[in-house]
């Protein structure tokens, strides 16, 4: 008798004994985590360090009022990751054909092909359902209100359809966070989640502001509201070096709240220089740093904003 012939899955790759590997995952399983892998590359999951840290701040914060868990937390980092998840899918959804039709876009996994429709809403509406399931675990009273921050969340794609202060209302959205954490750890919303809240709010409104300045013109040929469609990039940006200046008085203004220590000024002011220097690097005549503003800059600003508040 000759040797067996074994069927093999495609996409998969064989080591060892054909047979036991062909066995290992089957034809469906492969194709899910295919498409899994392409939504999560769809909703760019690690951009999820621009929130997290705040609400892990507010966290390290509210722990000084209350005891916590570890196990607390880990349902904060759930709930932050799921409900992230969950909107970033919306968008992509209801946007599908806006991004068709942008250049910059087109070539996003809903645009191209690359990740069906059906399985797009799946995973949407899957990671919605594991936010409220963890907010569950955090109490009674973060289960009651988890699905009205999904509808804020997911309510912020649809903004831009009708009102210029679209990047406003996404700065509403992630100031929940902390003043959610503070909720499920104590149950009650005391002044250091506020200025949490403000910091965050203001500080992702500005950065959106300069990201959107790259569909400026797109966005006022298809009839989509944007301050910089709606002012001009000069006046979007002024708004967003506003908005930004508004970040930096909350960063001052949290040590009156809540006790820290003193070189906590230092973090703050190199958070300061980070945002101002965001500002500079992107003008109205020269966009082609956004992405490092955007992606770089900000990035280095939360996660410094996390380490200063971990140690003070």
């Amino acid at each position: 008798m000759g040797p067996q012939t074994v069927r093999r899955v495609p996409g998969l790759r064989y080591q060892g004994r054909p047979a036991l590997r062909a066995q290992a995952c089957p034809p469906g399983a492969d194709a899910v985590l295919r498409t899994f892998s392409t939504f999560l590359r769809m909703i760019k999951l690690p951009y999820s360090i621009f929130a997290l840290p705040f609400a892990l701040s507010a966290a390290v914060l509210a722990s000084r009022e209350v005891a916590t868990t570890w196990t607390q937390w880990a349902w904060i980092v759930a709930c932050m990751v799921t409900a992230r998840s969950s909107a970033m899918g919306f968008n992509r959804l209801v946007d599908r054909d806006i991004d068709a039709a942008n250049p910059r876009t087109a070539d996003r996994e809903l645009p191209s092909g690359q990740l069906g429709v059906g399985p797009a809403w799946a995973y949407t509406l899957g990671t919605g359902a594991a936010f409220v399931a963890c907010a569950g675990m955090l109490g009674t009273t973060t289960l009651v209100l988890a699905p009205v921050a999904l509808l804020v969340l997911w309510g912020y794609s649809l903004v831009k359809r009708v009102w210029s202060g679209v990047h406003l209302v996404l700065g509403v959205a992630q100031g929940l966070a902390p003043i959610a954490v503070w909720i499920a750890l104590t149950g009650t919303v005391a002044a250091p989640a506020w200025v949490l809240a403000l910091i965050v709010g203001t500080w992702v409104s500005g950065f959106d502001i300069i990201y959107s300045c790259q569909d400026a013109g797109f966005d006022d040929e298809a009839g989509l509201h944007s301050l910089p469609a709606a002012l001009g990039l000069a006046g979007a940006l002024r708004v967003s070096a506003v908005l930004h200046g508004v970040t930096a008085v909350g960063l001052l203004l949290l040590p009156a709240v809540v006790p820290l220590a003193p070189w906590y000024f230092l973090g703050a002011i190199g958070m300061i220089g980070v945002l101002a220097w965001e500002h500079r690097i992107v003008r109205p005549d020269d966009l082609s740093r956004v992405n490092k503003a955007f992606f770089d800059l900000n990035g280095y600003v939360s996660m410094l904003f996390l380490g200063t508040v971990l140690v003070s």
